[in-house]
């Protein structure tokens, strides 16, 4: 594959890891992040890599613009100081989370400026990141998304186009409805297991082989029962995502009662001083019964 020179603009547990894959596979990368220390610190870790001062200096000349940001407004943010700077006809990839109609509303302004917006969310968590094994879900123009792809396979273990722009945000909504399910119900049948007296680890070597083993029961199960959550994805931004969730279907009158309970039970999580802990910690909501 061609190298080509590509901005990425925020350089977080996620994106530091994704624009890094990049530098490896040979690209220039022009790399920002609103965080000098973290940005110091990426330029430290992918010294090929070049750290710019700014947001437009890192979309002026880039084939391919990525983003990795935060929410809806710091996408608006980084958006509408990028695209004069962008050069006609290029590519803002956008790796954050969050509503579908930000990234409406922000293809038909690149559409304005001659330019092309890809809604890209990913999963997988820091470890995907770090290990280049992400799920990319990709809402776009075909050609466009034909385009980037190659690019993408720095850091994708799957990368696929769902349909026109929105449909990568709302499949990363389908994925957070299915993921905070599954660390819900770990969370009370690991709690289940402690309360009635069980060998936890005897159980989980026998369960996990059955129809309840699941990627966070094999990666989050023992580092839940030692109490330990620092691994990436935190409690503040799964609340972030789940009202986006809620949002939206509010907006199409579809009914998530299990995802409002589990968001609420993350709120407590908060209140709880666990805001930035892993969101495997709501093992920690049931425990607190027990410290009083």
């Amino acid at each position: 594959m061609a190298t080509q020179t590509l901005g990425f603009i925020g350089l977080g547990t996620m994106g530091g890891p994704m624009a890094g894959h990049l530098v490896r596979a040979g690209h220039t990368v022009q790399a920002f992040n609103r965080t000098p220390a973290r940005a110091t610190a990426w330029q430290a870790r992918f010294p090929d890599g070049h750290t710019v001062k700014s947001v437009a200096a890192a979309a002026t000349g880039a084939d391919i613009l990525f983003t990795c940001v935060g929410g809806d407004d710091d996408l608006r943010d980084v958006a509408h100081i990028a695209f004069p700077q962008m050069k006609p006809g290029s590519i803002l990839v956008d790796h954050s989370t969050t509503s579908a109609a930000v990234a409406r509303e922000l293809a038909a302004e690149a559409a304005q400026h001659g330019l092309h917006f890809v809604d890209a969310p990913v999963s997988g968590g820091q470890a995907g990141a770090e290990n280049g094994q992400l799920a990319i879900m990709a809402g776009g123009d075909p050609a466009v998304f034909a385009a980037i792809e190659p690019t993408l396979a720095a850091y994708a273990k799957r990368a696929k186009l769902i349909g026109p722009v929105g449909a990568g945000q709302l499949t990363k909504m389908v994925n957070q409805i299915c993921f905070t399910g599954v660390v819900a119900g770990l969370a009370e049948g690991l709690y289940f297991a402690e309360k009635a007296g069980l060998d936890v680890s005897a159980v989980l070597d026998v369960v996990s082989q059955g129809a309840a083993q699941s990627w966070q029961m094999d990666n989050r199960a023992s580092t839940m029962l030692r109490g330990e959550y620092n691994f990436g994805f935190a409690v503040d931004w799964v609340r972030k995502d789940l009202d986006i969730v809620l949002a939206a279907a509010s907006e199409m009158d579809c009914e998530l009662p299990g995802v409002q309970t589990i968001n609420a039970w993350y709120a407590e999580l908060q209140q709880m001083g666990h805001g930035r802990s892993d969101t495997s910690a709501l093992l920690e909501r049931l425990r607190k019964n027990e410290r009083h």
